[in-house]
């Protein structure tokens, strides 16, 4: 591995030892002996996202895990991540996990019933057709290594993190084909989860061990850009990809809207 690289891995290991402690790009670049600007930048070209953005997505990770997990005030969760403004911290968090704090908190009943229709489901075809002008479909197919059965969230986002609604997405009942009709021209990442049948509300509400991955390079849509079949290939969750902060029920749910159940 390039060494760089390796000092990546250093310096992520460094971030979930002390997420509760301030980590300015400084300290962080300090810890792997590299200049502010070299470590900004080969972190971006490792993982995807600047360091500070992607330190943030951890801590939202964390107050997602104190929500249905402790006691705490959703102010005072807040202040654990470091949000020392209780409305900065619930516009953050609406906007990268798609509910409020207090939704979320209230989130489990109605993520289990979410689960129990879609394994009901004996049709999932979307039939409400969408049209973009100048859109192209962009196909392909999912598999993996380890046995799974379950249901696959797929999603094209703006970011190379699965944060905020995608901006196509769907649901798949199982490894396999999928399709997004008429996406327009733009820039996207690919990213996928699944959710096995047999799991409780709280480990997709937290997916942290749920198999999973994400397009690292952009996918090009556009009328001279030819989008080839993408493969996507599931697995387990690794120390560098950041963290789910979509919650996975609100897609469920939106699935669910669009084939009438």
């Amino acid at each position: 591995m390039n060494v760089r690289y390796a000092e990546i891995d250093e310096a992520i290991a460094y971030i979930h030892q002390n997420l509760d402690e301030p980590l300015p790009l400084s300290r962080l670049a300090r810890h792997v002996a590299f200049s502010s600007y070299h470590f900004a930048r080969i972190f971006k070209e490792r993982i995807g996202l600047p360091p500070l953005y992607y330190v943030s997505s951890l801590r939202l990770q964390r107050a997602k895990d104190l929500l249905l997990n402790s006691n705490l005030s959703v102010r005072q969760i807040g202040l654990e991540i470091g949000q020392l403004s209780l409305g900065t911290f619930t516009t953050r968090f609406t906007e990268r996990v798609g509910m409020t704090p207090g939704e979320f908190r209230q989130s489990e009943p109605e993520a289990a019933r979410y689960l129990r229709a879609l394994r009901e489901l004996s049709d999932w075809q979307e039939h409400a057709a969408t049209f973009e002008p100048g859109g192209m479909p962009v196909t392909g197919t999912v598999v993996a290594d380890e046995p799974f059965d379950g249901c696959v969230l797929i999603g094209l986002f703006a970011k190379p993190i699965p944060e905020g609604l995608p901006i196509y997405g769907t649901l798949l009942p199982g490894l396999g084909r999928f399709t997004f009709r008429d996406v327009r021209p733009g820039v996207y990442y690919l990213m996928a989860t699944s959710v096995a049948w047999e799991m409780q509300a709280k480990d997709f509400l937290l997916p942290q061990r749920t198999l999973r991955t994400r397009s690292r390079a952009p996918l090009f849509v556009g009328p001279l850009c030819e989008v080839h079949p993408q493969q996507v290939k599931l697995y387990p969750p690794r120390p560098d990809d950041p963290p789910i902060l979509i919650s996975l029920p609100v897609l469920m749910n939106q699935f669910l809207s669009r084939i009438g159940k």
